[in-house]
């Protein structure tokens, strides 16, 4: 388990070896659900770390809404990082931040907050060769198929991008878009341990049954590649 007030390096060792589902929260796509219902499900369901994604709230709701999911994250002993807004993760001692392209700039993130989780978009081979220099902890490679979260971007980059992408940066990495199901067993047989979701489980009927059997499907595909 996790523990409380972890350094960088300790939160890293956990994000390496507890770390294979990477759910990230998305209020909206969750059918009706709230982004805190969504919280206790995943968590319920055995999801060792989770994402607060929120492009809406305002910035009091939003920061309210981020310390029930810090307390909630610490009683599980999982890990809780916070979409874009480093603001709200510094107030409210996430373990982490997920920078975009178009949000703040990690290596700045860095300089304020070194024992921060910094995780950091690729959506180009450049930008994985860059993601250690600039100071993340680990970065993303997306998306691989087209996705409800990122309907302007394009084009999607596939599965052959976890070669090319991994192989430009020594950092761990996840990979996130429009990934469903089906697509584990390849995705960790071409190198993937980290699968991050959004509407795979936000749209499920029962979420913390759909994190255990992803959970399961993971570990299944991590061992038969191994």
């Amino acid at each position: 388990m996790l523990q409380q007030n972890a350094n960088h390096a300790q939160k890293m060792t956990f994000f390496r070896k507890a770390v294979t589902l990477y759910p990230v929260s998305s209020e909206p796509l969750a059918a009706g659900r709230s982004d805190l219902e969504w919280l206790e499900a995943v968590l319920a369901g055995g999801a060792r770390i989770v994402q607060l994604r929120d492009k809406h709230s305002e910035d009091l709701a939003f920061y309210r809404k981020a310390l029930v999911f810090r307390a909630k994250t610490r009683e599980a002993g999982a890990l809780f990082i916070v979409n874009n807004r480093f603001d709200i993760a510094l107030l409210t001692e996430a373990d982490g931040v997920h920078l975009g392209n178009t949000d703040l700039p990690a290596e700045e993130v860095r300089k304020l907050a070194p024992e921060m989780i910094i995780g950091v978009s690729c959506n180009s081979p450049e930008q994985a060769a860059t993601a250690k220099s600039r100071g993340a902890s680990y970065f993303n490679i997306g998306p691989l198929y087209p996705t409800e979260t990122k309907k302007k971007l394009t084009p999607f980059l596939g599965p052959d991008a976890i070669a090319r992408f991994s192989a430009l940066c020594d950092l761990p990495f996840t990979v996130m878009g429009g990934i469903k199901l089906e697509h584990v067993p390849e995705l960790a047989a071409r190198g993937a341990r980290r699968l991050a979701v959004v509407t795979a489980l936000t749209k499920a009927p029962d979420i913390a049954a759909a994190t255990r059997r992803w959970l399961e499907t993971i570990d299944r595909a991590l061992q038969q590649a191994a």
